[in-house]
């Protein structure tokens, strides 16, 4: 059986920078209960606290901080690449124990989001970029989807399954 990587939050775990949570889901309910899921708050697992400041990535690109172009700053201007790049190696970490080729990640996320971001003025402003840990795992070739593309996801771990 495949398993999944998901964001904590979108399993209803308040574990949010303003300690709330999403979800839940059914689809990933449904996971969850056949054991497929993998949980992880990658900024929990770096040792942010919940809840914590607002962070962004300058630029929105999660590749430049893990090539250690770009920090990862808080409201505040505190720098948090570190605990950021613990997350993403905890990530990568379970991707290799548990074989996993897909996760379900939390959208627009400074770790998390994968298809746009946050640009790092704190102002709302989307572009196109990815969070350290997608950025990590994409890396790696895991199959990256949002809380917004489950539909999708599910069609795909269908094929991993079929051994598509």
């Amino acid at each position: 059986m495949q398993k999944v990587l998901v964001s904590r939050c979108l399993l209803g775990h308040r574990v949010r920078y303003d300690g709330g949570a999403h979800g839940p889901f059914d689809l990933l309910a449904r996971w969850l209960a056949q054991g497929r899921v993998v949980p992880l708050c990658p900024e929990v697992a770096g040792g942010l606290p919940t809840p914590r400041a607002p962070a962004e990535i300058p630029g929105g690109q999660g590749m430049a901080v893990l090539e250690r172009v770009k920090p990862v700053v808080t409201v505040d201007g505190e720098d948090v690449s570190q605990a950021f790049l613990l997350g993403a190696d905890a990530a990568v970490k379970l991707v290799r124990h548990h074989d996993i080729r897909l996760a379900v990640l939390k959208a627009r996320s400074p770790s998390c989001g994968y298809r746009e971001n946050y640009d790092g003025s704190f102002s709302g402003r989307k572009v196109a970029g990815e969070g350290v840990t997608a950025a990590a795992l994409k890396r790696m070739g895991v199959l990256v989807f949002s809380e917004e593309e489950l539909d999708a996801a599910a069609v795909c771990l269908a094929g991993l399954e079929a051994g598509g």
